[in-house]
């Protein structure tokens, strides 16, 4: 069991949507919104049965369903389109991904010159085993994150054969994304590991509420042997589903650019939901949330639940 030592914080409030100043995604006036400890913020993406994204969504048109309980005080009800793209990828430089380091760059490498876009869009570039290393910092060049892949590798200094997961990426969610509630943005992580952590103090739980505080979804690339029983694996699936992003297996070939374009699109539309739930009660356990819509053939993704952590 990993210890924790990282203090929870507050309950999932409607937290950062840029790194910087960018341009708004659209011509709508600055708002700010507050949540309350007992409202939930979800980020989500629709699409409808061509794959295109699905636009002008209303109350009426979506199902909440809160520990399977139906949800009906919805109070606020967003569309964005066109977002700009704020991005992070993570390399695990554990022993045992080594050898994948130059496919995984390749991957960032097609992201960088096809999907990014100068001026608008934002990534960053980190390492990690048991602490992560910053190789490049929030930029809008392809080159620039292209180097800073190229930089990710073994450091002498700092070989660790062990993996800390959960807290790199409560770490690097917590000071990577600041406040800026009058830019919203597409915020993921594009995380390569195998998912086996064994040295990280902070649970699972603690990694992704710090995620979904501040709207970033975990998209990872899981190369290599899938052991579908292994901890890694079901890790993985944790970690993406609970944050609203998806696991992608061994891609090869155009479909490594086919599964960025999966991303690309869910970043980019979003709609911002922020609902009441029945009956709330802080005890710390997984409230699983399933939201549907009743336009034919639709499709909605969205984080999995949230933990109901206290705030102090």
């Amino acid at each position: 069991m990993h210890r924790r030592l990282l203090p929870l914080c507050f309950l999932l409030c409607l937290a950062a949507d840029a790194q910087s100043a960018p341009p708004p995604a659209h011509s709508a006036a600055p708002w700010t919104l507050r949540v309350s400890a007992n409202e939930i913020s979800l980020t989500f993406h629709a699409a409808g049965p061509n794959g295109a994204p699905l636009t002008h969504l209303t109350r009426a048109d979506l199902h909440l369903t809160d520990n399977g309980k139906p949800q009906t005080n919805i109070v606020m009800l967003r569309e964005y389109d066109n977002l700009p793209i704020r991005a992070g990828f993570l390399f695990d430089t554990s022993a045992s991904m080594m050898g994948l380091i130059d496919f995984n760059r390749s991957i960032i490498r097609v992201y960088a010159s096809q999907l990014l876009r100068p001026g608008y869009d934002q990534a960053f570039v980190e390492q990690f085993n048991t602490q992560p290393i910053l190789r490049q910092a929030w930029t809008g060049s392809a080159a620039a994150i292209s180097a800073g892949a190229a930089a990710v590798g073994y450091t002498p200094d700092r070989y660790d054969p062990l993996t800390a997961i959960f807290d790199s990426l409560y770490i690097t969610c917590r000071d990577q994304w600041t406040s800026d509630a009058d830019h919203p943005t597409g915020n993921f992580i594009l995380l390569f590991t195998d998912g086996e952590d064994d040295a990280s103090h902070a649970w699972l739980s603690e990694a992704v509420d710090m995620c979904q505080r501040t709207r970033t979804a975990i998209y990872a690339f899981l190369n290599g042997r899938r052991r579908a029983l292994s901890d890694g694996y079901r890790t993985l699936q944790d970690l993406t589903a609970q944050t609203g992003g998806r696991l992608f297996v061994n891609p090869r070939g155009s479909q490594i650019l086919d599964d960025l374009r999966i991303i690309e699109a869910e970043q980019r539309n979003q709609y911002r939901l922020v609902y009441k739930p029945s009956n709330f009660q802080a005890d710390r356990s997984f409230h699983r949330i399933r939201l549907t819509s009743s336009a034919s053939g639709s499709r909605i993704v969205t984080r999995s639940g949230y933990y109901a952590f206290p705030r102090p």
